[in-house]
């Protein structure tokens, strides 16, 4: 199975790069990241926020295939760590790759929720963008371990 994590915004400080590609790497062929990158439409002071909401939205449908779509949302549901590593397994019983979007500044368009398969909540916490794309590659691996009864997550 492999993971696509589809976020809008580019140019992430190096310690994110850093520690995002850390974590990616050390998940195994079979649960594989990828992370991609959709530049984020110029907001200006009058923007039409709806508008640019509209053209990441098409950016990330763009993406897309016939993977298994989770948002990344505030209103979604938390998991633990052990049930993301059911949530895991479930996908990978599915037998589709899974795409996890992560929307700009003002979140993720109503159409890609409508898309969505699952909503999934990181935290109750606003999270900035750099610190969802590291917290994510970490939380995954950690759940990938869980299902392989690694000791790097003891409860």
């Amino acid at each position: 199975m492999r993971i696509k994590l589809i976020a809008v915004g580019t140019r992430m400080p190096a310690w994110v790069t850093t520690a995002y590609e850390e974590y990616a790497r050390r998940l195994p062929h079979e649960c594989s990241l990828e992370l991609v990158e959709l530049p984020l439409p110029q907001r200006g002071k009058n923007a039409d926020i709806a508008r640019l909401m509209d053209k990441e939205a098409e950016a990330i449908f763009g993406q897309l295939k016939n993977e298994r779509v989770v948002a990344l949302d505030e209103r979604g549901k938390p998991w633990t760590t052990v049930q993301l590593a059911q949530q895991l397994e479930s996908w990978q019983q599915d037998g589709r790759d899974v795409a996890l979007l992560v929307g700009g500044p003002d979140g993720l368009a109503k159409q890609c929720l409508a898309r969505a398969e699952q909503r999934w909540s990181l935290s109750p916490l606003t999270l900035p963008h750099p610190m969802v794309r590291v917290l994510l590659a970490e939380t995954l691996y950690r759940a990938w371990t869980v299902t392989q009864g690694h000791p790097y997550h003891r409860p």
